[in-house]
C-alpha cells in the first residue's frame, strides 16, 4: 500500500495509518519503506508530501475471491482515511478527470498478491503507479522478487 500526507503532522498521519492498518489486519506489516518527501502530483500546492509504501502478508479464506478481498481491504483503507480526517472521496471535473487536492492521509492499494483486479471501485495493480515516483521509489525498496517478476511491465 502506498501512503501519503501533505497536511499537518505528516509523519504522525503515516505512522498512525500504519498502526491502524496493523490493528485492522490483526498483524504487523511485513515491510516498510523509507519515508520520502515529494512534490504534489496532479495539483499545485506549497505543502510537500511525505510518502511511504507498506507491505502486508494477508491470508483470506478460499471463499473470498480476489475482488472481494480487495474491496474488503479498500473499505478498511477508506475507514482509516476517514478516521484520520480525510472526509471527501474522489472528485472529478466536468470531463471526468480526477481532481487532486491536499490531504491528511491517502492510502492506495498497489498490489494484492499476484492478482490483477478490475472492478468499479478497485484497480489492482494501481493504474497510475508507474508514472508516480513518489510510489515507485519507496516501492522498489521493499518489493518482493515475486511481485517484480510478475509485474515486469510496472518495474521496467
Amino acid at each position: 500500500m502506498s501512503l501519503g500526507s501533505n497536511l499537518g503532522n505528516r509523519r504522525f498521519y503515516l505512522e498512525e495509518a500504519i498502526r491502524l492498518l496493523d490493528e485492522a489486519f490483526g498483524i504487523h506489516y511485513k515491510a516498510l519503506s523509507s519515508m520520502i518527501e515529494t512534490e504534489p502530483w496532479g495539483f499545485e500546492s506549497t505543502d510537500k508530501f511525505l510518502n511511504a509504501v507498506v507491505m502486508y502478508e494477508l491470508d483470506f479464506p478460499d471463499i473470498f475471491s480476489p475482488e472481494r478481498a480487495g474491496e474488503a481491504i479498500l473499505d478498511i483503507c477508506k475507514e482509516i482515511e476517514h478516521a484520520l480526517g480525510r472526509n471527501s472521496g474522489p472528485m472529478y471535473d466536468k470531463d471526468g478527470r480526477r481532481i487532486y487536492s491536499s490531504r491528511t492521509i491517502d492510502i492506495d492499494i498497489l498490489f494484492l498478491g499476484n492478482e490483477r483486479i478490475e472492478t468499479e471501485r478497485l484497480s489492482v495493480p494501481h493504474r497510475l503507479m508507474r508514472c508516480r515516483d513518489f510510489v515507485m521509489t519507496p516501492l522498489r525498496e521493499i518489493a518482493s522478487e515475486s511481485i517484480i517478476s510478475t509485474f515486469k511491465d510496472i518495474f521496467n
